[in-house]
């Protein structure tokens, strides 16, 4: 490749949510350059190739991909099997018995400055935190809506994100990435994958091509043998196939960090029509693991992720069992996938012109479902720096890695706490809360909050994944106290406390306006939402 060549044709190889989401980001931020022939965009994946189907849970930040990329959010949830996600919900994570805390999604105003953190330590409040400054929890306690059937789409009167199928998900946005976004599509496994003398990917050789566009016939008759790029991203999940396989960048592996390495996933229907749908992923603690509770409309998807190194098999499934016959007796028909994964992320997620997207870039514990939103910062900042030629890729690719090397160093640190907080008794939470175990990073800020609260100025990125508010919901809701030795601002206590009076009236009114999750998505599927 010319170092001065312009970059005009990037080849996405792997489907899935991580492929065509990619795809439909830079085909939406890209489009005047497709529109004149500046740029294509083509995405190859193997007409064959399973998904892993786990991560079912987005962010908000969904909603603003989605309307980047033009699809409506009616459609979305008509076809996708979407429910709404209010936050997450952690029961028996603080210790064996009754405990739970939520991390819901709205951030209260001035939490980036520690106001409601300070205030609730100070005047000592009886009231969990993220309910005292925050509706979701009692939203949630009675699986009601973030909207009505008369908000607009896209918006809401409480922060949401989505529960959905992620292959109905993928699926929806394959029709609108190549009917609406000139994204061309390709069927086909891809055989053997060409380098440069510099390494660089110059090719990819490909058989079994069945389509180049959904307007196109199949053609058996004449198979694409050479797929060519400038730029590739690779989406093919756990395989890796350009970054690792052909590039050899190898894995950072954090099992010494994060414990889990495996997870069995199951659909369970519901009992009826109308069994309450919740808003919040439940995720409920167990000896050495975890089980993740998600609700759609027409299914729960159930799973629990645990360390072999604690439970073997046969005894994770029993314990999965016996969580899903609280709630559902017959679960003999019931069928199991088992998931083994090394926690960790690459090295490099950009090395010459390949960028790995997805679970080809890494993959830990689905936790805090930062899968999907690390999909979407990942296509963003691509489509923001995408670069213009070949000589400047290097600068732009050394940037994309700190960006995302950091970012999965702080998302560690913050799955981290979770299990450092618990009081725990079993080998795998006593060992999760060894020091050894504890990045440095973590040890430094649980230091620091002894005698101060989270705030933004313990976070110095632009972008953080995870900001002040939901350290300060994760550490308060786990029994965490910081013994703050001054007393706080009297204008940020007297301001905190009016929000706390005004949350526990407006709960009061909304939860009495507000109808069920179920109620809401029954009136969606016969009457649509508002648009914008």
């Amino acid at each position: 490749m010319q170092q001065s060549n312009p970059i005009k044709h990037v080849v996405i190889v792997g489907g899935g949510t991580a492929g065509w989401l990619t795809a439909g980001l830079l085909a939406a931020r890209l489009s005047s350059r497709l529109y004149n022939s500046e740029l294509t965009i083509t995405l190859c994946e193997s007409p064959d190739m399973p998904t892993v189907g786990v991560g079912e849970g987005s962010w908000p930040t969904l909603r603003s991909t989605l309307h980047t990329i033009g699809i409506s959010e009616t459609d979305f949830i008509r076809q996708c099997n979407v429910s709404f996600k209010q936050g997450s919900r952690f029961i028996h994570w603080e210790n064996e018995h009754s405990s739970q805390y939520d991390h819901p999604f709205d951030v209260p105003e001035q939490a980036s400055h520690g106001a409601q953190a300070q205030h609730w330590l100070h005047t000592n409040k009886h009231v969990p935190f993220s309910q005292a400054y925050c509706l979701q929890s009692a939203l949630a306690n009675q699986q009601l809506a973030p909207k009505l059937i008369t908000t607009a789409e896209y918006s809401g009167f409480a922060n949401y994100g989505y529960h959905l199928d992620a292959g109905l998900f993928a699926k929806l946005l394959r029709e609108h990435c190549v009917n609406n976004l000139q994204v061309k599509h390709i069927s086909a496994k891809v055989k053997h994958v060409i380098q440069d003398q510099n390494g660089d990917i110059s090719c990819l050789q490909v058989a079994e091509a069945d389509r180049i566009s959904a307007n196109e016939p199949p053609n058996t008759n004449s198979p694409l043998t050479h797929l060519t790029g400038d730029l590739f991203i690779d989406c093919t999940g756990f395989s890796a196939l350009l970054l690792e396989k052909t590039l050899g960048v190898k894995n950072t592996p954090v099992n010494d960090v994060l414990f889990a390495n495996n997870a069995i996933a199951t659909h369970v229907p519901y009992a009826t029509d109308f069994e309450p749908i919740e808003s919040f992923t439940l995720s409920t603690a167990q000896d050495s693991g975890w089980i993740w509770d998600i609700g759609l409309p027409n299914r729960r998807g159930v799973g629990y992720v645990y360390s072999d190194r604690y439970s073997d098999d046969e005894s994770a499934e029993d314990t999965l069992l016996q969580y899903i016959r609280q709630h559902h007796q017959d679960t003999d028909s019931l069928s199991f996938k088992h998931i083994r994964f090394t926690p960790g992320y690459k090295q490099q997620f950009w090395k010459n012109n390949c960028v790995a997207i997805g679970l080809s870039a890494g993959f830990i514990e689905p936790l805090e479902a930062s899968a999907l939103v690390l999909v979407e910062m990942s296509a963003n900042m691509l489509a923001e720096q995408l670069p213009n030629t070949r000589s400047c890729m290097d600068v732009i690719a050394k940037r994309f890695n700190q960006t995302f090397t950091y970012r999965w160093q702080r998302i560690i640190d913050f799955l981290k706490l979770h299990y450092v907080l618990s009081k725990r008794t079993s080998a795998f939470w006593k060992d999760n809360r060894a020091q050894s175990s504890v990045p440095d990073s973590l040890k430094e800020l649980l230091a620091l909050w002894q005698h101060k609260v989270p705030d933004m100025n313990d976070f110095p990125a632009r972008d953080e994944v995870f900001q002040a508010a939901s350290y300060q919901f994760v550490l308060y809701g786990a029994g965490f106290k910081s013994q703050l030795l001054s007393t706080p601002n009297k204008n940020l206590l007297e301001a905190a406390e009016q929000q706390f009076l005004s949350i526990q009236g407006y709960t009061s009114q909304l939860t009495n306006k507000t109808i069920s999750n179920r109620d809401l998505l029954s009136k969606i599927y016969r009457y649509g939402l508002q648009k914008r």
